[in-house]
């Protein structure tokens, strides 16, 4: 446990409201996204650049471990302790003081405890927005730990993509601050060590303050929900709207039969959009769009949805079964809420991979056949970014009569998924959600001892006391 003297010059060092000790008010930041939860020594809530630097020297002195939160919206356990006790939190959530948008250089430079929502909410009378498209509503700093991607990633990219700078405290016995980058898209003018930063979870220290790339806000959309012939034409579709649509395609996510009957069923806002209510086995939400608005002189984005769709139709092997069009915002919001009906439907074992766009389906063939006959009582809801190849590959897992899990089954069920995956289809095991507890034995398995360690030596050079969730060396 740490000692109470420390627990003291903490308080001293943050000031009221800046350290939690209470296990009432510590437990939001316990308790993660899904099922993870740990227990706090406490949680500590630096309102600035300088005060998180104070807390990281202290605590870096005094080998007292520090976890960094975000908004707590991970999957992985990548931002709450362990059961230890042992163990602090370090919230980001104060750190809320620089917005500074240019709109000159299109870009904003802001501190780390944003959430994505207030981002776009602010720069939208800009006609700006940060590209990053998701269900969660996460924090800047979050986001670039992760490196979070998104339903847009195939026109706008990841959180990678759209990072021009940070501002980071190591985890050194100073807490030293370093910035990395000033807004400038090219700059090759020695290492690019924001990259250190960005995807790994804090372990190489803690972002406070991020300057992103941004876009203009779409003026036209249109959407279609596409139905396959099979599951081997889903690519052939991908292919040829690219071909058609360029730059204009957005989006093009798959989303499972079993995924959208539970969320249907769950949310009662959605309203049922196939023909007669019978839901396909795999349906794909497909999104044309542009940054300005409609000339006169120019061809309609439904309109030229529409012929491309009547294209497919008339392919070699008719790849397109059905297709129809509709309101954007309907049918965005059953994709967005296919989380959270999946999650009502039991226990969720949530597995985040990454394939080369070629190898999503017949990975999903081939595990189908395989889960059907050792796990039989699992049922797959799956959904994803088809288009850059990401899968949400979700197993829903009957809860005992006490509302209990097998332990030992899912970590099976996880192994058995994860290792076809990347051992036989060459897949990540963490496409998006970012390296935390529940995945770390895959993390030891699959990286290849020389990268262990350089990333030991890394962690060393800039983070040598226990920080972050993640043993990357």
């Amino acid at each position: 446990m740490v000692a109470a003297e420390h627990i003291a010059n903490l308080a001293d060092l943050l000031g009221e409201g800046g350290l939690l000790t209470g296990r009432a008010e510590m437990s939001r930041y316990e308790n993660g996204a899904r099922y993870d939860a740990g227990r706090a020594a406490f949680v500590a809530r630096p309102a600035s650049t300088e005060a998180v630097s104070t807390v990281v020297a202290y605590c870096t002195r005094h080998s007292i471990a520090l976890v960094p939160q975000s908004g707590n919206t991970g999957l992985v356990a990548g931002s709450t302790p362990d059961e230890s006790g042992t163990q602090g939190v370090l919230s980001l959530e104060r750190l809320r003081s620089t917005f500074e948008l240019d709109l000159d250089n299109r870009t904003l430079r802001l501190d780390a405890g944003f959430r994505l929502s207030e981002i776009n909410t602010r720069l939208e009378p800009h006609g700006l927005f940060f590209p990053i498209d998701l269900g969660a509503d996460p924090m800047a700093g979050g986001m670039v730990a992760t490196n979070t991607g998104g339903a847009r990633f195939l026109r706008f990219g990841d959180v990678r993509r759209n990072t021009l700078g940070l501002k980071v405290v190591l985890g050194d016995e100073t807490g030293t601050v370093v910035e990395c980058g000033a807004g400038l898209r090219k700059d090759n003018a020695g290492v690019d060590w924001k990259q250190l930063f960005i995807g790994t979870s804090g372990a190489f220290g803690i972002v406070t303050e991020c300057t992103f790339n941004l876009e203009r806000l779409p003026q036209q959309s249109a959407t279609a929900y596409l139905v396959p012939r099979s599951p081997e034409h889903v690519t052939v579709l991908l292919n040829a709207m690219e071909e058609q649509l360029g730059t204009y395609l957005s989006a093009f996510e798959g989303m499972s039969g079993a995924a959208i009957t539970r969320t249907l069923a769950h949310v009662e806002a959605l309203r049922n959009p196939f023909p007669g209510g019978a839901v396909p086995d795999y349906v794909i939400l497909a999104e044309v769009s542009r940054s300005w608005p409609r000339r006169e002189s120019e061809q309609p984005l439904e309109t030229l949805l529409e012929e491309v769709l009547a294209e497919a139709w008339n392919m070699t092997g008719e790849p397109l079964q059905d297709a129809f069009m509709g309101p954007p915002q309907e049918m965005w919001a059953l994709r967005h809420a296919l989380s959270e009906g999946v999650k009502s439907a039991g226990y969720v074992v949530g597995l985040d991979l990454s394939f080369r766009r070629g190898g999503v389906m017949p990975f999903r063939a081939g595990i189908i056949k395989i889960l059907a006959s050792e796990f039989p009582t699992v049922t797959i809801c799956d959904f994803g970014h088809i288009g850059d190849g990401g899968v949400h590959f979700n197993l829903v897992v009957a809860r005992e009569a006490d509302g209990s899990v097998d332990a030992a089954r899912v970590d099976a069920l996880r192994d058995r998924v994860i290792s076809m995956s990347v051992a036989q289809h060459g897949a990540s095991f963490s496409a998006e959600h970012g390296l935390g507890r529940r995945n770390q034995h895959f993390y030891d398995r699959y990286t290849a001892p020389k990268l262990k360690s350089m990333a030991a030596q890394l962690k060393q050079a800039t983070a040598p006391g226990p920080l972050g969730s993640t043993r990357l060396g």
